[in-house]
């Protein structure tokens, strides 16, 4: 009974939301809280802005049940991260398991049709398990309900999703499709079916962690940042959101930058790249000292590493970043890592952020197993990603350059807008000892054992001064200027700065087709 009394009235709400706010039966709460696991209003207060919370939806339950828990497994609202508006929500495993039931449906839906409308972050913290069986269809509906939704906000306002428990079947579908998956060490588990239903068909035996423990689907691909703890993983949130906009239509914060004449003269960059062209070094320690700072945020650093993906800054203003890596596979582009670019690429384009390439790759990865793996159509979606992208891209060759691998780096003749590069720059279809053997492999083959070195260096000198310099492709316009490396940071904003009105007019058509 509510009572007849305005008094009784406003006490029976107090109780009811009361009740509402850590609504899990007592054996839920007590196994959460022996576990030294957050709530999910916990959760919402540790990653928005103190205070800023506005709830919707936390009288809400399964209909036609009047012992139904308030909430329905799912806190939602709107809030404020470093002042700018964001959707959340939050499961609660401690209500049915934080399972997908019709009215956990309906308030995400809610949440997410806010999003689509005011265009703002949608971030939504993971911990469930799966479909809620008791309502058949209806999970089955409700789920497709918010995987309708993520559409009209993919590349409308990032999406991110944290992952911090155990999410089987239909509940990883929804983060993956998100444009960040963040996951927490230890905690996290992701996979469409779980260690139990593979034993009994297909009698496999492995374990949850095994399968779908967060640095496990890191390696798959599947997740952008793993944490070691739930507290990095919101504060990776909130590093994130600073180089995003709201929505495609509104500009990336921008940060205070030091001027143009502090940023010139570094002279460890005159010196950094070795002097044997096969010595590896570590593509991050040179990001840290070509952008504004050393803040440089990586995305899947722990998938295919041998190309980085992050963002920086740049005069301030945030920049996406494409980086081979010298240290993993000689910075060569295979399968994933084609993938990897081309997804960060779409993403950058998406929110106009500008897309800076660091080159230093010896080409596409041979191999019979890449063949099996598909880099034939892998390599090409990167490429097809690159000249899809209409933002500023700017591409700095400090080292090799060789093949395709050079053409999908942001080259000119694949739409790139500005092409500088060092003169520690190699630009040809292949390197000198490759193409020793594809010319001279006969001629070397047939010469006397004590001279086929000499050859071989002979050639290989010939080939670097006339083939594979930078000059040659300056000369023919494919390299709009050769500079001096402690000019970079000041020739990169530069060039930001000439692009920043770009604009390229859409030919008239449905969409795109992707390769495979």
């Amino acid at each position: 009974m509510t009572g007849t009394t305005t008094a009784e009235k406003l006490a029976d709400l107090h109780a009811r939301l009361e009740k509402a706010q850590d609504p899990g039966s007592e054996r839920a709460r007590a196994k959460r809280d022996a576990a030294g696991l957050t709530s999910p209003r916990q959760r919402i207060d540790r990653l928005l802005d103190k205070g800023s919370f506005v709830e919707i939806g936390a009288l809400g339950r399964t209909p036609d049940d009047p012992e139904a828990p308030y909430g329905d497994g799912v806190v939602t609202g709107y809030g404020r991260i470093n002042g700018r508006p964001v959707a959340v929500y939050a499961h609660d495993k401690t209500v049915y398991g934080g399972s997908v039931g019709e009215t956990f449906g309906r308030k995400v839906c809610e949440v997410m049709d806010m999003a689509i409308k005011i265009g703002c972050p949608v971030i939504g913290i993971q911990d469930s398990g799966g479909a809620r069986i008791q309502d058949a269809v209806t999970s089955l509906a409700m789920y497709s309900e918010i995987a309708r939704r993520q559409l009209p906000l993919s590349g409308r306002s990032p999406q991110i999703s944290i992952m911090l428990g155990k999410c089987a079947g239909g509940a990883v579908y929804a983060p993956v499709t998100t444009d960040f998956v963040i996951a927490v060490e230890g905690r996290a588990e992701m996979y469409v079916t779980g260690p139990d239903v593979i034993r009994e068909v297909t009698g496999e035996d492995i374990t949850s962690a095994e399968l779908g423990g967060a640095h496990q689907q890191a390696l798959n691909g599947n997740i952008s940042y793993v944490a070691p703890t739930e507290d990095e993983a919101f504060n990776y949130v909130h590093d994130l959101l600073e180089y995003l906009p709201s929505s495609c239509d509104e500009p990336a914060p921008e940060y205070w930058a030091p001027a143009d004449e502090a940023v010139v003269g570094d002279s460890v960059l005159d010196t950094f790249i070795p002097n044997d062209p096969n010595a590896g070094y570590d593509m991050l320690d040179l990001l840290g000292k070509i952008f504004d700072s050393d803040d440089v945020l990586e995305i899947q650093p722990d998938y295919a590493p041998n190309i980085i993906t992050a963002f920086s800054r740049i005069d301030g203003r945030p920049v996406g970043i494409v980086a081979n890596q010298p240290l993993h596979l000689a910075g060569c582009i295979d399968a994933d890592a084609a993938d990897k670019a081309a997804r960060f690429i779409r993403i950058c384009d998406a929110y106009n952020v500008p897309i800076i390439f660091v080159v230093d790759t010896p080409g596409y990865l041979p191999g019979v197993q890449q063949e099996k793996v598909g880099l034939i159509h892998r390599g090409a979606k990167l490429g097809f990603a690159v000249v899809e992208a209409t933002v500023p891209k700017i591409s700095l060759i400090v080292r090799k350059a060789f093949g395709g691998a050079y053409a999908v780096m942001g080259s000119k003749n694949l739409t790139g807008d500005i092409n500088l590069a060092w003169p520690t720059a190699q630009v040809a279809v292949m390197g000198a000892a490759a193409a020793g053997v594809m010319i001279q492999g006969r001629q070397l083959a047939a010469a006397p054992p004590e001279q086929r070195e000499y050859m071989k260096k002979l050639f290989m000198d010939f080939y670097n001064e006339n083939m594979t310099s930078p000059y040659v492709a300056a000369e023919r316009g494919y390299i709009d200027a050769m500079i001096e490396p402690n000019q970079t940071r000041l020739m990169l904003r530069q060039a930001l700065r000439q692009l920043a009105t770009k604009e390229e007019p859409e030919m008239r058509k449905k969409h795109t087709i992707m390769p495979m």
